[in-house]
């Protein structure tokens, strides 16, 4: 296979070892695979710093629930704890694939997962790594422990799911991570072994923290000034961790975790869609991305939503927006060890758009997207196996209303 070679109006970087290599604006590049971008528009690949693959069959016309939810634990129990419950092998593959090759066609090269499937729960991260890998997308995930179906020994196998994974991963483009659902749906013997988990692999958590009120509430019952200091008080927040949501945190618990090197990920059009307020404590760390908590990975949606937002809560919204497209290049780069930027080591993860629309993607150095189609896989597959995975999730959501 020849190496790729990318050429923009003023310069040739070589992809090698998944980095930007500049070469002289004179070199013969017949040897190499040219991805010719001096007309158009060459740009870091986007970064959705917190989602959730198993949502991605929902477009396909997932039935609303027999009563519609009054409030964001209804909306849980009714509609996404009943979708996870309903995923199996095939059908959680079939949504990785699609949502990842979609994600591309945003131009999205690296998102963040967060996963759960409780009767699917060994192996998980595997089916969704091999299809990160298949369709050539860079990707962080984790399996998301929680006690809200079969108690301690569901927890407990997800934290090992995590564990796993990350000891035995290879694929330089992925990385693992320990994660928690939230802590209102884990005892403090799962909080305390998370994060000792942390400490044992030297890896991050990645768990949902006050997205809603009542997480506040239930860790006010457990004893804690709030869920965020629950998990410090076990070790489950060290250097590095993503908080995704602090909707609900105060400025000070902002800056706290801001202090402690902690990233957080807003999601403006999943806050909005579940009604649960605008994190507007964010503006108190400078640790903060952009995520799209299952929704699609177009960037530029969760853009739009948080330049309304952030003006309705009288910020600088596009002092915020500028910051939090940067925070997730930066949290990118803590992760991987490598600037995401078009500089000489800077991670081979590029997008080229002509007239406003992706047409060209690399990630690590590998042309998956050209000419606005996908390289990797047969996108009409793809779509012909999502469609008859997503009849079958409908089906066995119905059996567990």
């Amino acid at each position: 296979m020849k190496s790729t070679v990318l050429k923009t109006a003023n310069a040739l970087w070589l992809c090698k070892d998944g980095k930007l290599v500049a070469l002289p604006a004179n070199t013969d590049c017949s040897a190499y695979d040219v991805i010719d971008a001096s007309k158009a528009q060459a740009m870091p690949g986007r970064i959705c710093a917190h989602t959730h693959i198993y949502s991605g069959l929902c477009p396909l016309g997932m039935p609303a629930p027999e009563k519609a939810p009054e409030n964001f634990l209804q909306i849980l129990e009714r509609i996404w704890w009943r979708l996870d419950r309903g995923i199996d092998a095939q059908i959680l593959r079939a949504c990785a694939r699609l949502y990842a090759a979609e994600t591309l066609f945003h131009g999205t090269t690296t998102f963040l997962d967060h996963h759960e499937s409780p009767n699917l729960i060994e192996g998980s991260l595997d089916i969704l790594s091999e299809a990160c890998d298949e369709i050539g997308i860079r990707a962080l995930l984790c399996y998301g422990a929680t006690e809200r179906n079969y108690g301690y020994d569901e927890g407990h196998r997800g934290l090992e799911e995590c564990r796993r994974f990350i000891k035995a991963n290879k694929n330089p483009l992925q990385i693992g991570a320990v994660s928690l659902h939230a802590s209102f749906t884990c005892s403090d013997k799962i909080v305390r072994e998370a994060g000792e988990m942390c400490q044992e692999l030297g890896a991050i958590m990645h768990v949902h923290v006050a997205e809603d009120a009542a997480d506040i509430a239930d860790a006010r019952s457990r004893g804690y000034v709030g869920p965020f200091e629950r998990l410090l008080a076990f070790g489950a927040l060290p250097k590095g961790s993503i908080i995704a949501h602090g909707v609900h945190l105060t400025a000070e618990e902002v800056a706290a975790a801001d202090a402690l090197g902690i990233w957080f990920a807003q999601n403006p059009r999943s806050n909005q869609g579940n009604r649960v307020g605008y994190a507007k404590n964010l503006v108190a760390s400078k640790h903060v991305a952009l995520g799209c908590d299952g929704w699609d990975a177009k960037m530029q949606n969760e853009i739009d939503c948080l330049r309304k937002l952030s003006a309705e809560a009288g910020e600088d919204a596009e002092a915020v927006i500028k910051a939090r497209v940067a925070g997730g290049y930066k949290l990118c780069e803590a992760l991987y060890g490598m600037p995401f930027d078009l500089v000489e080591g800077g991670a081979a993860d590029v997008i080229v758009e002509k007239e406003g629309k992706v047409n060209d993607v690399i990630v690590g150095g590998r042309i998956v997207v050209r000419d606005g189609k996908l390289c990797t896989a047969d996108m009409d597959a793809i779509r012909a196996e999502a469609k008859e995975a997503a009849d079958r999730l409908w089906a066995a959501m119905k059996k567990l209303a």
